[in-house]
């Protein structure tokens, strides 16, 4: 089969070097900030014809004027277009309204820029992130580097595909029901999604009456995500949270490691399941404990998920004009969060036992990990599909059913509120990559850096530029 990735590596400043490495270069003066924006921002032009990764692009890179001694300073990145950094547009992937600069920087895009990045523009998402594809109804989708004909995922589908093409070595992501883990998934990159409350919390999810909402980053390296919420760290620390510290590297002890195979929702397909097993074994010859588990959710847990799903774009579609922007029409809405929107109507009754029922999962959760150190299963039952399979332009309840049998395990962690990651861990005959989930206790960040370092050592990563 013709290989028909789409990349931006080159012979510039950024080489393949990760975000840690170009932070040294700028510290050792081998490097500017202005430099390695210029070199970003070319990528980006390479690339976006074929991949169409960016919703804004700034005139000029953003940075604050106390970071220079921040781990990450000069480092280019992209803010996910759903979180305001003043100056900028916030267009959250949607056509229902006029995306208009916004006039204040949110708290969490604080904490980003503490880290001592260059923030060059947005990248795109599906309408308000609710989609497991980054899609449009009468837009040009965002593509997948590796096969620019499948999905990258979503809803941070846009900075994934920045980063997976060497773009930038690291952009913002947040996940409310995966939107880190999938796209990390689909294109070969790490993505950890932090315990609730480890960073300062997101404007959109602290509204709702359970935040599913955690900010993170994209990366092609452990050692990034790791300096990121070290870094991260350093401007908020939440006390109610073990300190996470610098992870630098593989743990010591062996641990017990719970695996999972298969949803009550879904087969997964044998690619994954390949990958997941040969995560199992590595696992094994590292040290650790491996065994089969259950996970203590069933086919009740995603119906009151997808209750609670069509609740958040209810409440987008009943605020939008208050909250977004005069300019804001219901009839503008795609045809996934219109479908949610009447679905929620037809059952709204049952909300009040859905959240009892959501807000339970978090006990039920915390059991599991007594006598588990981490759980291993797929982050998707499914590779990434194909440019159109979950298009907000399918019929709705065809839809529904495509996204509920592809996102059967990551929207566990967003309703407890714990902490998971997707690693690389294969591919499948045509290229496309394969992710594994991690999942730990509250608090437990450490956990998963310490088994994606040993993981990483044991097997690097597949990159898309050899």
């Amino acid at each position: 089969m013709a290989d028909d990735r789409v990349h931006a590596f080159g012979d510039d400043v950024l080489g393949d070097h990760d975000a840690v490495a170009l932070a040294g270069l700028v510290r050792s003066g081998e490097a500017s900030p202005d430099e390695l924006a210029e070199a970003a921002a070319a990528r980006a032009r390479r690339i976006d014809a074929a991949l169409e990764p960016v919703a804004f692009a700034a005139r000029l890179p953003r940075l604050t004027a106390d970071s220079r001694l921040a781990p990450f300073y000069g480092v280019p990145t992209y803010l996910k277009d759903n979180v305001d950094l003043r100056g900028m547009p916030t267009g959250q992937g949607s056509a229902a309204f006029r995306a208009r600069p916004a006039r204040r920087t949110a708290g969490f895009a604080d904490q980003f820029l503490a880290t001592g990045v260059a923030v060059l523009g947005k990248s795109r998402l599906p309408e308000f992130g609710l989609n497991a594809s980054t899609e449009y109804a009468a837009a040009e989708p965002v593509r997948n580097p590796w096969k620019p004909s499948h999905s990258p995922g979503a809803s941070s589908g846009g900075s994934a595909a920045l980063v997976a093409a060497g773009v930038v070595p690291i952009a913002h992501a947040n996940d409310g029901g995966g939107s880190i883990r999938i796209p990390a998934a689909c294109c070969g990159l790490i993505g950890l999604k932090p315990t609730r409350g480890r960073l300062v919390p997101n404007d959109q999810g602290r509204r709702l009456p359970i935040d599913l909402v955690t900010d993170g980053v994209l990366t092609r390296s452990v050692r990034d995500t790791a300096a990121f919420f070290a870094a991260a760290e350093r401007h908020h620390r939440n006390p109610a949270l073990p300190p996470l510290g610098l992870v630098e590297g593989p743990g010591t002890g062996p641990l017990r490691i719970g695996l999972v195979l298969d949803s009550p929702l879904a087969d997964t397909d044998a690619a994954t399941r390949r990958a997941v097993e040969d995560t199992a074994l590595r696992l094994e010859a590292l040290g650790h404990r491996v065994e089969p588990t259950v996970l203590p959710f069933g086919e009740e847990f995603s119906r009151d998920f997808t209750l609670y799903w069509g609740y958040i774009a209810f409440l987008i579609a009943a605020t939008g004009r208050l909250m977004l922007d005069r300019s804001f029409r219901t009839a503008r809405l795609d045809g996934l969060t219109s479908g949610l929107r009447r679905s929620f109507h037809r059952e709204f009754a049952r909300i009040p036992g859905a959240l009892r029922r959501l807000g339970r999962a978090e006990q039920a959760y915390a059991e599991l990990f007594r006598s588990h150190d981490a759980v291993l299963s797929p982050v998707l039952a499914h590779t990434a599909p194909p440019i159109g399979h979950l298009s907000p332009n399918v019929p709705f309840e065809e839809l529904m059913g495509r996204l509920q049998r592809y996102v059967a395990f990551t929207p566990i962690n967003n309703v407890t509120g714990a902490p998971g990651i997707s690693l690389p861990a294969g591919s499948t005959d045509d290229g496309l990559p394969i992710g594994v989930h991690l999942s730990a206790g509250h608090g437990q960040e450490r956990v998963l850096l310490e088994l994606a370092f040993a993981l990483e050592a044991d097997r690097p990563w597949r990159r898309i530029q050899d």
